[in-house]
Formats: C-alpha cells, sequence, structure tokens
C-alpha cells in the first residue's frame, strides 16, 4: 500500500525551462530539459519504490496562462511514457543480444567438450594434450560468460528504470501559482 505523496516541486520563471530548448516538437510532445529529468528522477528514485511521487511546478502568476504552461502535464506524462518506451526497447534488445549470445555460447561449449571427449579418448595423455583439454574447457564456460551475466545481472537495471518511468508517467502534476515574495525594504 503507497504512502502518502512525495511532493518533488520545481519552480520556474517560465515553462520554457522545462524543456529541450534544441527540440523544435509543440510543448506537449517535447522532451524534457536534461537537468530537470535528473532532477525529477534524483527524486523519484530517493522516494522509493513503495511511495507514490507528485509533481508540482509553480510559475509566476503571469506566467501560468499560456498555452506551454496549460500542456505541462500533459507534456511530462508523454516525455516519462516515451522514456518508459525507450527503456523497454533497450531491454528487449539485450534480451535479443543474451538470447544470441548464448546459443553461439553454448555451440562452442559443446565443441569445447567434444573436443576434450575426443583427445581424451584419441591421444596419449601428455601434459601438453592436458593443457589444452584444461584450456578448451575454460574456452567453453567464458564463451558463456557474457549471456549469463545478461540474463542473471545486466536486466535488472533497466527493469527498475521502466517501472520508475512508468510511476512518472502516471504521477500527478499540478502547476501553480509561486507564492509571491514580498521584498521590504527599510
Amino acid at each position: 500500500m503507497p504512502n502518502s505523496p512525495d511532493v518533488i516541486e520545481v519552480h520556474l520563471k517560465t515553462a520554457e525551462q522545462l524543456y529541450n530548448s534544441l527540440d523544435p516538437s509543440p510543448f506537449h510532445e517535447r522532451d524534457l530539459d536534461e537537468k530537470a529529468e535528473r532532477f525529477i528522477v534524483g527524486l523519484a528514485r530517493e522516494a522509493g519504490d513503495k511511495v507514490s511521487v507528485q509533481l508540482v511546478v509553480t510559475l509566476p502568476d503571469a506566467k501560468l496562462q499560456g498555452e506551454a504552461e496549460r500542456r505541462i502535464p500533459e507534456a511530462i506524462h508523454n516525455h516519462f511514457g516515451y522514456r518508459a518506451l525507450q527503456a523497454q526497447q533497450d531491454l528487449h534488445e539485450l534480451l535479443r543480444i543474451g538470447r544470441r549470445s548464448l546459443a553461439i555460447g553454448m555451440v562452442i561449449l559443446v565443441l569445447c567438450f567434444g573436443a576434450i571427449r575426443y583427445l581424451s579418448l584419441k591421444v596419449d595423455q601428455t601434459a601438453i594434450i592436458r593443457l589444452i583439454e584444461e584450456s578448451l574447457l575454460i574456452l567453453g564456460w567464458v564463451a558463456n560468460w557474457r549471456p549469463l551475466e545478461i540474463f542473471l545481472y545486466d536486466w535488472w537495471p533497466i527493469r527498475r528504470q521502466i517501472v520508475l518511468f512508468r510511476r512518472l508517467a502516471e504521477m500527478p502534476v499540478d502547476v501553480r501559482s509561486a507564492p509571491s515574495v514580498v521584498s521590504s525594504e527599510s
């Protein structure tokens, strides 16, 4: 059961600060600024998986009325939805590479075991033959190192990233007026 929402606050002077300035797409389709994304993702990651997060974007009153400002929630949801899709594609690619590497590694392992078996049955066991057999055994297992690494370890961080981006794509986003700062003159 999720705890109360953890609030991530982003204070802006204009909505354009939130977006990547080099992206010519309309605001609701644009990429977020790299620093803004890192900030949001970092705080969401710190909040933990069990805590629901909420994003609060504050802007000056004069900047709240534009189309870009009204589309901030949609833009943020689109951005993190797209990032989740990208991470999902990265995971599929990694697993495809892992399957291909495993197939190649298993063929090499079987060939190495076959060669070891042949050498042990057909050739006198000298020190050099024993060295060749041991080398073939090591080669066979090393050929499977990368696929085992992929299937045992490499996919977990990408999976966690997908879950995080999906959470961020669904988080509530509230665009509010920035609290006015009253300056006192002495």
